[in-house]
């Protein structure tokens, strides 16, 4: 397995700063704007053209307060949807009209309303207009469930949310969340390097307010990282293909629901 290049060989990155949100973008346009999201709950729209002429040491995107960090970043044209979700399992959704774009150096403003000790874990741009998409919610025990986007009211931004998923100590914390239909795949990938590949269709659809099936087998003490939706048409080189499908679908596995 290769360990890549490290990115100080392609980024001028300061001491301390590390990466944490890629955001490719093909052609800088008109009518096109860039939405952050932090660890503390805090959102920021900023219009796309504002980027368009960066530095060798890079231009500042966001202000963060002491201890805050950026955890996603995504790209709208200013009608779409915007979902956040918490570790503890808690979503809000609201319409990306709700925030008013700002200038690069600005703090942006509250998406959400955390509960003590709680904190951001990812950030999703929703397209209501798609037939059949869900919102797929992965915990870091393993577990995971596609659920129906009406599921979720559309609410104000910056509050409470609602629950997206059970965080019990059978599921352990919130890891990831994608917006995903049922004829695309998705990549779970494991602190140990285990990578797995589903396809949406796989997955049960299941409630906001419940825990959601087995979607990966883990070794002991082996959590999930991250999940990744996957470009649709984007070849399978480099990821189990068809001799792995039933160790990594969820065939074998039983539906364990709340």
């Amino acid at each position: 397995m290769a360990r890549g290049k490290a990115i100080v060989n392609l980024l001028n990155i300061a001491g301390g700063e590390k990466i944490t949100a890629i955001l490719p973008v093909r052609v800088f346009e008109e009518g096109k704007y860039v939405i952050m999201a932090t660890k503390m709950g805090v959102i920021k729209k900023t219009d796309l053209m504002s980027y368009s002429h960066p530095r060798v040491g890079g231009i500042i995107a966001l202000n963060l307060d002491g201890g805050d960090q950026l955890i996603a970043a995504g790209l709208t044209d200013g009608k779409k949807q915007i979902l956040l979700s918490s570790r503890d399992g808690k979503a809000i959704r609201f319409a990306e009209e709700d925030l008013r774009a700002i200038g690069r150096a600005a703090r942006g403003v509250k998406g959400i309303t955390l509960g003590k000790g709680d904190f951001l874990v990812a950030m999703d741009i929703i397209n209501p207009e798609i037939p059949g998409a869900a919102i797929l919610s992965v915990t870091e025990n393993g577990y995971g469930k596609r659920t129906m986007i009406n599921e979720y009211p559309l609410q104000s931004r910056g509050g409470k949310g609602v629950i997206t998923v059970k965080t019990s100590e059978r599921n352990g914390k919130l890891i990831g969340v994608e917006h995903i239909s049922e004829h695309e795949d998705v990549m779970l990938i494991t602190d140990k390097g285990k990578i797995i590949r589903l396809r949406g269709e796989e997955i049960s659809v299941i409630g906001r307010n419940t825990q959601g099936v087995r979607l990966i087998e883990r070794e002991s003490g082996e959590r999930v990282m991250a999940v990744a939706r996957l470009a649709e048409g984007e070849d399978e080189q480099g990821v189990e293909g068809p001799e792995d499908e039933n160790e990594n679908s969820q065939e074998g596995f039983p539906e364990e629901k709340a």
